[in-house]
């Protein structure tokens, strides 16, 4: 299972990397194996406000449809269009090319409240 040690992460299953005012966000390795064949996203437009927790989208998998949960406060500012056309690019690489949508923060104390990859590991050794 792989959990990149940089990363911050919801119970959710979703991931977050920040760089200056800017996370960029996506499901975790754990939840696009969990779900299979990921055949459909679904986000938020660019300029959409979301709140932390809120749903910013829905994944759609051969054996489910989840929602899709911020991590943090803010505004789109960018989608991965490309997941359009292949969203299967989730289950091939998801903290890369598999990213989902790109959050200016509003309130960065929220991240102090995200799990750390010990924390995320503890959470889904126990499901």
């Amino acid at each position: 299972m792989n959990i990149p040690a940089e990363l911050k992460y919801t119970e959710e299953h979703e991931w977050i990397r920040v760089e200056g005012n800017t996370a960029t966000v996506g499901i975790t390795d754990y939840a696009q194996g969990e779900l299979g064949d990921i055949v459909f996203v679904e986000l938020n437009e660019v300029g959409s406000e979301i709140a932390k927790m809120a749903a910013f989208g829905t994944i759609e998998a051969v054996k489910a449809v989840s929602e899709l949960f911020s991590p943090v406060s803010g505004k789109i500012v960018e989608i991965n269009a490309a997941l359009e056309d292949d969203p299967m690019q989730v289950n091939g690489d998801p903290y890369g090319d598999g990213w989902m949508v790109k959050i200016e923060v509003s309130d960065p104390s929220e991240l102090d409240q995200l799990l750390d990859s010990d924390g995320y590991n503890n959470v889904i050794s126990n499901l």
